[in-house]
């Protein structure tokens, strides 16, 4: 982290008891917290530091295993920023050391103070409506912050919700299988990692596998999901854009595209696709929003229909997919 040029490392603590003791002295704009550490934990600290400093960010640092997947995902859900993997097999010193550099650099510059963005906050009220056509799927693309995002989202969806929902969380394997088993036990739909061949159907939520692109092919039985490995785009595998171009074709003006918290731009070009075939953007706002990248590079297109504060946009899908109606925008 020294090596870049825009950051100091203002101090280093073997565990959470003495990293506790210093951030008072040295004021840091972000912590990288390990998960295993002696004495006291990871979560221990994070929940000290949350008491004590609920607005520091804090970037946990965890292993690619079950285990780790785990600790990072209840790390998420206690009110950690965000979170990097640490290298594994990499072959050698230089490789794992850009790693790093690669995963926490941009976190880290995006969460410091100095690297604060400034764009549109206030949310686009339409007053009249015209008719759509019939929603038949809902497609959302997360990152940073996204597994308390897509929590808050998905349990406002009911039990028989009449279409279904595809998630892009930018996320190694183990975890987002362990994602969808957490939100499966709060939501009243069924939410599962995505298998290749799985037939889409109504009130089912899937997520993109780690390290897999998600798309969606339709054939004589019905719309099937089909998970490959091709490039990263947008540095990113699962990619947002790769999952809105194929439902763009597929669905066409019957899907609505969610863009979530997040950082970089992953997004929107199929969001660009999704408006081409006559289809819906929502965008989550700035104040609700861990990182408000993602949603801006849509918004400042001039792709979103609306934008929304998280806790609006479930309510909003629903209305739109009961009453085919949707505010103007700039069609």
């Amino acid at each position: 982290m020294s090596s870049d040029p825009e950051l100091e490392v203002v101090g280093v603590a073997a565990n959470g008891r003495i990293a506790l003791a210093k951030i008072s002295h040295v004021n840091p704009d972000v912590i990288i917290l390990d998960i295993e550490m002696p004495e006291m934990d990871g979560l221990q600290t994070l929940a000290a530091i949350r008491q004590k400093y609920p607005r520091l960010p804090v970037i946990m640092y965890s292993t690619s295993t079950h285990r780790g997947a785990i600790a990072t995902l209840e790390a998420l859900s206690l009110g950690a920023s965000d979170y990097a993997t640490k290298p594994s097999n990499l072959g050698s010193v230089e490789a794992t050391n850009q790693h790093i550099r690669d995963d926490l650099i941009p976190k880290i510059k995006v969460f410091g103070a100095f690297f604060t963005q400034s764009a549109i906050t206030h949310p686009v009220v339409f007053p009249v409506c015209r008719d759509i056509q019939q929603v038949e799927v809902v497609a959302i693309g997360v990152s940073t912050g996204g597994p308390n995002a897509l929590a808050v989202m998905l349990k406002e969806f009911p039990a028989d919700l009449s279409v279904p929902i595809l998630i892009v969380q930018h996320m190694p394997p183990i975890f987002t299988k362990l994602l969808a088993k957490q939100l499966a036990s709060k939501c009243q739909i069924p939410v599962d990692e995505a298998v290749s061949g799985q037939i889409l159907k109504p009130g089912h939520a899937w997520i993109a596998p780690g390290d897999f692109h998600l798309i969606v092919q339709r054939d004589k039985t019905g719309v099937r999901l089909v998970t490959h490995q091709a490039a990263p785009e947008n540095s990113c595998r699962p990619s947002v854009d790769v999952l809105l171009r194929s439902v763009a074709q597929v669905y066409g003006g019957g899907a609505i595209a969610v863009i979530l918290t997040g950082m970089g731009q992953d997004g929107l070009h199929g969001c660009q696709c999704i408006r081409e075939a006559g289809g819906q953007v929502l965008a989550q706002d700035k104040a609700t929003s861990v990182v408000w990248g993602m949603p801006s590079f849509v918004v400042n297109a001039g792709l979103a229909n609306q934008i929304l504060p998280l806790n609006e946009i479930a309510a909003e899908i629903m209305h739109r997919i009961r009453f085919n109606q949707v505010p103007p925008s700039d069609l």
